[in-house]
C-alpha cells in the first residue's frame, strides 16, 4: 500500500510561520528595551545626570531670570480624553466655616480629583511601552497595580537639574505656530541646534518650541485635534545623545497625524520603554523664545505622588 504524504494545512503553515515571527519581533523589541544601566535599573536617562552636571548648567545663570515652563491648569485645560481637573473647596473644623480656638482662626482646604496627565506634565517610564512590557523588559504584570506602580513611580525620580536646550523650530522652519502634522526629525534638530549655536550634550533636557500652545486657549478643539511635533527618527536621534528628557509646548509631543497612519503614539515607547528618556508635554516655551534664550538651568522637582504614572509639573528655566 502505497504510503499517503501528510500536508500541513495552509492556514494552519500561514499562522504557524506569523507564529514564529511575531515571537522573534516580540524578541528583538524586548531586547531593545534592556537598560544599559543594569537588570535593575527603573531610572533610565535620569542615570545621566551627575553633580557635575549640576555645577556645569548652574554656571549658565548669569541674569537670575527665571521662567515657570508649566502652564495655569483648571477645568479649561484642554485634555486627552477622559482626563479632567475638578477642585472642591472644603472650610476647615467642621465644614461649616465657624471659627476655631479662641483667636477664631478659619481655614480652607482643597479636595481634588485630578488626572495626572493633565496640563505640564511628565510621563514617567510606566506611562507607554510595546505589548504590556516596559522599560527595562518589565512587564506590566510585574509592577502595575490600580493602587499604583510598584516601579517607576514619580515619587522615586530624583530633582531633575541639569543644562536645559530650547530649539525654536518655528524660527527654523518659518512657520508659527508650525501647522499638525508637521515631523521633526533628526535634519530639523541638527538644523536648528547648528542655526542657534547650540550642542546637544548627554544629560541635556529639550525642548521644542512649536508655537503651538497659543492656540489652546483660542482655538482648544483643533489644539486636542493634532500638532507638530516629533518624529520617530528625531526621538531615536535625541535618545543617541543621552539626553535625560524631551520636552514641548504640545500635548503630546509627536507630530499628529503621524508619519504612519497605522500606528499610534510611536514615539511615547520609543522614548520611555526603548530609551528611557522621560517626556514632558505642554511646556511653556513661549517666554524663552520671546527673549531668544535657547541655553538655561533646567529645575524640576517634581510632585512625589508614591506609584504616579506621571505628575503636573511646573520646571523653571533660569538665565
Amino acid at each position: 500500500m502505497k504510503q499517503q504524504t501528510r500536508r500541513t494545512p495552509p492556514l494552519y503553515t500561514l499562522w504557524l510561520t506569523c507564529s514564529v515571527c511575531a515571537l522573534s519581533l516580540i524578541g528583538a523589541a524586548h531586547a531593545e528595551m534592556k537598560s544599559p544601566y543594569g537588570p535593575d535599573d527603573t531610572l533610565g536617562a535620569i542615570n545621566n545626570l551627575s553633580p557635575e552636571k549640576v555645577i556645569q548648567a548652574a554656571r549658565l545663570v548669569t541674569e537670575g531670570k527665571t521662567y515657570a515652563l508649566g502652564i495655569e491648569t483648571g477645568v479649561d485645560t484642554p485634555a486627552y480624553g477622559p482626563r479632567q481637573y475638578q477642585m472642591t473647596i472644603v472650610p476647615l473644623s467642621d465644614g461649616s466655616g465657624t471659627t476655631m480656638g479662641s483667636n477664631q482662626a478659619t481655614a480652607n482646604d482643597d479636595l481634588m480629583v485630578l488626572w495626572m496627565g493633565i496640563g505640564s506634565q511628565i510621563d514617567g517610564l510606566g506611562h507607554m511601552g510595546v505589548n504590556h512590557v516596559y522599560y527595562n523588559n518589565t512587564h506590566a504584570r510585574d509592577f502595575v497595580s490600580t493602587s499604583g506602580l510598584t516601579k517607576f513611580g514619580i515619587h522615586t525620580l530624583p530633582p531633575i537639574v541639569t543644562r536645559g536646550i530650547m530649539l525654536d523650530m518655528t524660527k527654523q522652519l518659518g512657520k508659527d505656530p508650525l501647522p499638525e502634522g508637521t515631523v521633526i526629525n533628526r535634519a530639523e534638530i541638527q538644523a536648528a541646534a547648528k542655526a542657534q549655536n547650540l550642542q546637544i550634550n548627554k544629560g541635556d533636557v529639550v525642548l521644542l518650541h512649536t508655537g503651538w500652545l497659543n492656540i489652546a486657549d483660542s482655538d482648544p478643539d483643533r489644539f486636542m485635534a493634532g500638532e507638530p511635533g516629533l518624529g520617530l527618527d528625531g526621538a531615536q536621534y535625541l535618545a543617541s545623545l543621552g539626553v535625560v528628557a524631551v520636552g514641548s509646548d504640545t500635548w503630546a509631543l509627536e507630530a499628529l497625524p503621524g508619519e504612519n497612519p497605522e500606528e499610534l503614539f510611536p514615539v511615547h515607547p520609543e522614548l520611555l520603554a526603548k530609551n528611557g528618556v522621560y517626556i514632558l508635554e505642554n511646556m511653556d516655551t513661549r517666554g524663552l523664545a520671546a527673549d531668544d534664550v535657547h541655553e538655561f538651568l533646567f529645575v524640576l522637582g517634581q510632585p512625589r505622588f508614591v506609584g504616579a504614572v506621571q505628575a503636573v509639573i511646573n520646571p523653571v528655566a533660569i538665565r
